[in-house]
């Protein structure tokens, strides 16, 4: 959360400063300076803003290595399931009747689930639904971070595909952004093969996958059968 988004959630909630200081636990005048940018948010009290002002999940702080660590020391189906509380949490009608608290911004959840080698192919399917519903998260603090995991052709992948839905709905909001980030990925592209969370595929699976991928699966060199047109819950 920065200084502005702060006094965007408070106004919103129609909060003077010295109310939103009170309920915050900080002074007036600190909280003043937070909101001009004269201090930075500490990590705790953006938490603690974000819940108590009700601000967008856009706007929980970002830190790859708690929530990645997290996901690391669990199992695949201890992972898959962390993973589908975030995203019902996060509103994925998949997952509609799994309750919870959005607990980290959409492009933490996003990157923490690319970055793992095994994953529920229902989470899968989620993921380009929570590109397209979050289009405007923080993709300045995403795709370097997936650069630096080797995870940018994932990536690339399911904004593609959130492209594809966002075409086939009524209200395409945030397709420019989405483009212009997916053309920054496609310029790292790596031409690595690479699978989409689903490392333990047999040779004879992967040698099906080479055959029968669809063309962005192929053009992201990942071995996936998934599409746009197959997705359950494409829009939202």
């Amino acid at each position: 959360m920065k200084g502005q988004e702060l006094k965007e959630a408070r106004l919103q909630r129609g909060w003077t400063q010295q109310q939103a200081a009170e309920r915050l636990g900080v002074t007036q005048a600190y909280l003043s300076m937070l909101e001009n940018g004269v201090r930075m948010l500490p990590y705790g009290l953006a938490r603690k803003a974000a819940q108590t002002l009700q601000a967008p999940p856009t706007t929980l702080p970002l830190r790859t290595e708690t929530f990645a660590a997290s996901l690391s020391s669990a199992d695949s189906t201890r992972v898959s399931e962390r993973l589908r509380a975030e995203l019902a949490a996060l509103g994925y009608p998949g997952f509609a009747h799994v309750r919870g608290k959005a607990r980290h911004n959409p492009a933490e959840v996003l990157l923490g689930a690319l970055n793992t080698p095994e994953l529920d192919s229902r989470v899968v399917e989620g993921l380009p639904w929570l590109v397209l519903r979050y289009a405007d998260m923080d993709w300045d603090w995403l795709v370097p971070n997936a650069k630096l995991l080797d995870r940018q052709n994932r990536l690339g992948f399911v904004t593609t595909l959130a492209l594809q839905l966002a075409a086939r709905s009524s209200e395409p909001k945030g397709s420019r952004r989405l483009q212009e980030y997916a053309g920054v990925l496609d310029r790292s592209r790596l031409a690595r093969e690479d699978t989409l969370c689903h490392d333990s595929l047999t040779e004879a699976e992967r040698d099906w996958l080479r055959r029968n991928r669809p063309v962005e699966a192929k053009h992201w060199n990942l071995l996936t059968d998934l599409k746009a047109e197959n997705l359950p819950h494409a829009t939202g």
